[in-house]
């Protein structure tokens, strides 16, 4: 089932109390990659006092892994607020970091909860988005000859490189749409390359 993802990065600001919110939203694939992003925000912003975060992965009606930061904020009024706006947008594959410089007027948990879901609100609000389609995974392990013919045949299906291990073969893991997986393995069939579906 397809679902929405961000085609690009955004950011909208907001101010509370003197308080500046921004809050960034990105496309990620895995919790390691959200935590590289997360570093690059904080490079970008050393001197802001917080900065909070919360992503959720996969089909956003059933995510397959989520998570959440306060960054230093009370409990439970930051990272949950953002998850909030998230789980509501039916967006996947996504994170937000809200990045705050205190204006030196304390907001208090309630108006704290509020601003972060707000800031949320507010970049969720402009994101731009795409229908992502989901991929399978097949191992296809071929000649060297066969790598060239295997990156065309590939590319006429939509179809992805994800990693390739050359010994006395070469064994490439690849990623196309599930329409298109029935035609693909005929075609490596027809040419002698031994596959196998990855169940992950």
């Amino acid at each position: 089932m397809s679902y929405p993802i961000p085609t690009q990065q955004t950011v909208a600001e907001i101010e509370i109390k003197k308080s500046r919110f921004i809050a960034y939203a990105t496309h990620i694939t895995s919790r390691e990659a959200g935590m590289v992003w997360l570093a690059e925000i904080k490079a970008q912003f050393p001197d802001a006092r917080h900065h909070c975060w919360a992503y959720q992965i996969g089909n956003p009606n059933c995510a397959t892994n989520a998570g959440m930061g306060d960054d230093g904020e009370p409990s439970g009024t930051a990272g949950k607020p953002i998850l909030n706006v998230l789980s509501h947008k039916g967006v996947g594959d996504i994170m937000i970091c809200v990045v705050r410089y205190f204006g030196g007027i304390k907001l208090g948990a309630g108006g704290l909860t509020r601003a972060y879901g707000q800031a949320a609100q507010a970049v969720m609000e402009i994101l731009p988005t795409e229908q992502e389609v989901p991929k399978t995974q097949l191992q296809v392990v071929c000649e060297f000859a066969q790598e060239q013919p295997l990156r065309h045949w590939l590319s006429l299906v939509s179809g992805e490189i994800v990693s390739v291990d050359y010994q006395q073969k070469v064994t490439v893991r690849v990623a196309l749409p599930e329409q298109e997986v029935d035609g693909f393995c005929k075609t490596l069939n027809a040419n002698q390359c031994v596959f196998k579906v990855q169940e992950d």
